[in-house]
């Protein structure tokens, strides 16, 4: 019975990790600006925050957008305004030289641990999945629970393994921008995308 739940969890979470989204743009780009190492942190917060999620929904934290109907439009223009500032900064960052050891851009240096933990609480997509996750692949009774650690221990090993294959595709793009117009670029379409990421919020 495990094996028959666990096969279709780890195919959604699968689908859902690995499909692009505001983390795995953000790990394109720091990847690309700052290397797939520097980008570790990075991605283990963004495994972290996840789980965290997870077990916060797991525990009824979606229940309050039921009980406090206006905290929903606050998140969503929260999320909205965040994603459009950081859309901003990626397309505006500054061409970078890895011959002069430069890191400028979104952040003087990749993000750090609990920066891209905390970022998963206004992450719309991080919303959305943890919530279809929780409702469509918790067992009730007693059951609850049990299901729930194994569902986040596969949730956030399968996000762990998906977001270093971003960090390190951010990596390889990295080594093929060699002039400041590439980089521009780059930095240009990586910023637009981000920034579309609004759609996910009010879709």
């Amino acid at each position: 019975m495990i094996m028959e739940w666990l096969w279709p969890l780890a195919g959604f979470a699968t689908v859902s990790c690995i499909t692009p989204g505001p983390n795995n743009l953000l790990l394109t780009q720091s990847g690309a600006r700052f290397g797939f190492r520097r980008s570790v942190p990075h991605v283990c917060g963004i495994a972290a925050g996840m789980g965290v999620m997870l077990l916060a929904v797991a525990g009824g934290l979606g229940s309050l957008f039921s009980a406090l109907p206006w905290l929903q439009p606050l998140l969503r223009l929260g999320g909205t305004l965040y994603l459009l500032w950081l859309g901003y900064l990626v397309a505006t960052a500054a061409p970078l030289s890895r011959e002069d050891g430069a890191a400028t851009g979104v952040t003087p240096s990749p993000w750090l641990f609990h920066q891209a933990a905390l970022f998963q609480f206004i992450n719309p997509k991080a919303w959305l999945m943890s919530i279809s996750m929780i409702g469509s692949f918790t067992l009730l009774g007693q059951e609850y629970w049990h299901s729930v650690a194994w569902l986040v221990a596969v949730f956030c090993l399968i996000c762990l393994h998906s977001c270093l294959l971003w960090a390190q595709f951010g990596a390889q793009v990295g080594r093929w921008l060699r002039t400041p117009l590439a980089w521009r670029w780059f930095n240009g379409v990586m910023g637009g995308l981000t920034a579309a990421c609004v759609v996910m919020i009010w879709h």
